[in-house]
């Protein structure tokens, strides 16, 4: 649908699904599954987006991403022979965006598999107090599970010099982390289950590194381009960057109350050295409960859609009035900064869900489209999409888990592609 500053307020009510952003028929290349993570962005949506570029006679040659996280945007633009741009604020999303996003030798990774293995199994190491005495981690991991990933880590970096494949098996072992944990398999808060069976580390890493094994050579066989990438760990709008550069952009901000993201990737930044405390990677963050600072002079510039959804929340109590308040002024802040490193002609591509908060109808996609229109981008296009699968429920229970049962906590089942013209 057609949105336009006119008829923004009534037309968003009116959008219908739209079958066509649903889902894709091809399958994605297994390199997008090597890691999990939380709100994993659809592969195809980029196809989708660079098709409606060409419908509208818009030329993509380079493709940006402002929220890269783990890489999907990065390697569908090389899959598609563009040339990548992306930043995150997260270096666990970085560490495994980079690696999607490269070129591998199969020959060099299996002599490399084939000496960290072999460390492995001939290694005696004590562990540092500097782990053993690290709360969180012992919180998570029973002392075999620390014993044997210190042994795997450091295996790692003996046998892997600095650089890209040193990276790609840090990435396996990151993504072994929950399995060798007590985390609540598939939760997206940190919990712990009391009765999971913890995995050994030896058998989980050699599992993952088959997996991502294949990853590597169907990506080889599939992909025979290689164009320009660059995927930085910095905060989208503290970085200072080249203006205008991008073709298209395409991105999925977080949403008001989303996930904790420095929270979720507890595991992978203790054990990779990113931070003393993991919960210093909250700084910065968009929305976060934790980063809230506000300026009246900030507030007084925001839509009246943000500022009456700051005062519903505000009325019932919640703990996030202010973190919403925040939310809504990077978000704004982010349009402004995104319009301006975008090629005149150019597109950006949004896509955003919308939340609810004890009963309250939090309407990001909106307000988002809002700040796109007040900054200047036009010809807007909304679609929106059914997000619901198998995977991907619109229910959880009491502890984040997805769930099929009508009676937890519902969550969104649909988002929004918001797709505007830099005029």
């Amino acid at each position: 649908m057609r949105i336009t500053a006119s008829n923004i307020d009534t037309g968003f009510s009116r959008i219908e699904e739209t079958a066509t952003w649903n889902n894709e028929t091809n399958e994605e290349l297994k390199m997008h599954k090597i890691h999990v993570y939380p709100a994993k962005f659809p592969s195809f949506l980029i196809s989708k987006s660079l098709q409606y570029a060409q419908d509208n006679d818009v030329v993509v040659q380079s493709i940006g991403d402002i929220f890269c996280g783990c890489g999907t945007t990065a390697l569908e633009a090389k899959k598609n022979n563009k040339e990548f741009w992306g930043c995150d604020i997260n270096p666990v999303a970085t560490l495994i965006a980079k690696v999607k996003r490269e070129n591998y030798n199969e020959e060099t990774l299996q002599k490399y598999y084939t000496s960290i293995i072999n460390t492995f199994n001939s290694s005696s190491l004590r562990v540092p107090k500097e782990i053993t005495g690290n709360d969180r981690i012992t919180y998570w991991f029973k002392s075999e599970q620390i014993q044997d990933l210190y042994k795997l880590i450091k295996s790692i970096k003996k046998n892997v010099p600095k650089g890209k494949y040193q990276k790609f098996f840090l990435v396996a072992f990151s993504n072994i982390l929950k399995r060798t944990s007590r985390w609540l398999t598939k939760s997206i808060k940190p919990t712990i289950d009391p009765q999971k069976t913890v995995h050994k580390v030896d058998k989980v890493f050699k599992e993952q590194y088959r997996k991502m094994f294949k990853a590597v050579k169907e990506a080889n066989e599939k992909v025979q381009v290689n164009p320009v990438a660059t995927i930085v760990n910095q905060n989208f709008l503290k970085i200072r960057t080249k203006q205008p550069f991008l073709d298209m952009l395409i991105t999925s901000p977080p949403y008001v109350t989303s996930y904790e993201y420095a929270d979720l990737h507890q595991l992978s930044t203790l054990w990779l050295g990113y931070a003393k405390d993991f919960r210093d990677l909250r700084n910065g963050t968009i929305g976060s409960l934790y980063d809230s600072k506000l300026q009246k002079k900030q507030i007084e510039t925001l839509d009246p859609l943000a500022k009456e959804t700051y005062e519903r929340l505000a009325q019932a109590k919640t703990k996030s009035p202010k973190a919403a308040l925040k939310y809504f002024i990077d978000i704004k802040n982010t349009v402004d900064k995104a319009y301006s490193i975008i090629n005149p002609g150019g597109l950006a591509v949004f896509v955003i869900g919308n939340t609810t908060h004890k009963d309250i109808y939090i309407n990001n996609a909106k307000y988002l489209a809002k700040c796109m229109l007040n900054k200047g981008f036009g010809n807007m296009d909304v679609f929106k999409r059914n997000i619901s699968s198998k995977i991907l429920t619109p229910y959880r229970d009491d502890n984040g888990k997805f769930s099929n049962d009508k009676r937890q906590k519902k969550i969104y089942s649909y988002e929004f592609v918001i797709i505007a013209k830099k005029n």
